[in-house]
């Protein structure tokens, strides 16, 4: 994994930096911290350092204990300077947030605190994720020091928009989510290490073909209507960009997913369930692991109209439904003994892991990840889910493994390393 030095600047999305570093630990990644004395105002340095695990520090002149190096590295003998030995040590230096000031600094070349001086010495990809009020982030110098900021080649990581910090405010400025400000972290590690989130002789996962379906299908009544769901595509995505950190090499075949394309993969787009078998069976026999996280329809309609359906004159509009192609269990049947095969189950209520039993063995799958879709908190179009993954032991057992809530990418780690068990296990 990888040496990420996280810099937190001043503002009130400085909390959201703890998840940060706890999705990144969670990872396998080694963390350090260094922060602006503004933002200990809102976040101190023992939260820090408590996830960590290695002094968080604020200032050029005060002693690092740990001298300069990240937790799992050996000391050096000597004292080194703080900034400069954390940059050489750094795989990668992030932001977050960078407030206005902040970005000020960095476009400037001011190097008047830790933070600062950090970035100037810093030889590594610069992920850069603002954070502040919109009528700051929109103003003409901000925006003027973004531009320059990504000419010499820091990325930025674009903020959300939604309600801010100030009552009533709302509009673009708040901190991106951090599992995307990790994500980007990982894909510019990518990048400096030839395309892969770790170096190309480790790793279970290098050189290995996974497919991954992600979203949701969409089957057509009229020229403007569809049956559907509400999968956004978030876990397949979050599930190909893990796979992509370990080395894999990764296509996505997306149905209907709006959000933007992880870097290093390959992408195919398709609509109805029809053309996401279709594509699978194209990408399958090439693959070693398929994640089937795509919501595909069990049904569509029989007879779509050419045009579109008028609502003038009608009381009701009746539609005949006819099932759709088990696509997993067609590709099950045609597997090859070293593919591994996981299927995903968006179940409602209580008979949630029942279903996926039946799943996992009535489709000859190697796992079901399961997830109950009754709960608004997890599961489709949100941040987070709560699965338990279902797998067979060597004596047709069932081995049934709970993940509680936590943000899409911890999630995928967790199933990633079940795959990866289940590979090593033959």
């Amino acid at each position: 994994m990888a040496r990420i030095l996280l810099g937190v600047s001043g503002g009130i999305a400085a909390y959201k930096a703890l998840e940060l570093v706890r999705l990144a630990t969670g990872s396998g990644h080694a963390v350090r911290v260094v922060q602006t004395p503004a933002s200990r105002r809102f976040v101190g340095q023992a939260s820090f350092e408590a996830l960590t695990g290695a002094p968080a520090l604020v200032s050029e002149f005060e002693r690092d204990p740990a001298r300069g190096v990240f937790p799992g590295q050996p000391l050096p003998e000597h004292e080194p300077l703080s900034h400069l030995q954390l940059v050489a040590g750094a795989d990668v230096y992030a932001i977050a947030p960078a407030s206005a000031n902040t970005l000020a600094k960095l476009a400037t070349g001011l190097a008047d605190n830790l933070l600062s001086s950090c970035a100037l010495a810093a030889d590594c990809p610069l992920v850069l994720a603002p954070a502040m009020n919109n009528r700051m982030y929109e103003h003409p110098a901000t925006q003027a020091n973004l531009r320059l900021l990504r000419e010499r080649g820091a990325q930025i990581v674009e903020p959300d928009s939604g309600r801010l910090a100030s009552k009533g405010e709302w509009g673009v400025g708040r901190l991106a989510e951090p599992a995307r400000i990790l994500a980007a972290c990982e894909a510019a590690l990518a990048d400096v290490r030839g395309g892969s989130g770790v170096p190309a002789d480790e790793g279970a996962w290098s050189g290995l073909k996974v497919l991954v379906t992600a979203g949701g299908t969409r089957e057509p009544i009229d020229s403007v209507r569809f049956v559907g769901n509400s999968s956004s595509g978030r876990m397949g995505l979050a599930l190909a960009q893990a796979a992509r950190s370990r080395g894999a090499e990764v296509t996505v075949i997306a149905a209907n997913v709006a959000l933007a394309a992880p870097r290093e993969v390959a992408w195919r787009e398709v609509v109805t369930a029809a053309e996401l078998r279709d594509a699978c069976e194209e990408e399958f026999p090439a693959c070693d692991v398929l994640l089937m996280a795509a919501a595909v329809a069990d049904f569509r309609p029989v007879s779509p109209a050419v045009g579109k359906i008028k609502k003038t004159g009608r009381e009701r509009l009746e539609l005949e439904l006819e099932a759709t192609a088990d696509v997993i269990a067609g590709l099950a049947e045609r597997r090859r003994s070293d593919q591994t095969l996981v299927g995903f189950a968006a179940e409602h209520g209580e008979r949630a892991i029942e279903c996926g039993r039946r799943k996992l063995t009535g489709k000859g799958l190697d796992a079901v990840v399961v997830n109950d879709i009754s709960r608004a908190d997890i599961g489709f179009e949100a941040d987070c889910n709560e699965v338990t993954i279902l797998t067979l032991g060597g004596g047709r057992s069932e081995i049934a493994q709970h993940v509680p809530r936590a943000s899409k990418t911890e999630v995928a780690g967790t199933i990633l390393d079940t795959v990866e068990r289940l590979r090593g296990s033959r």
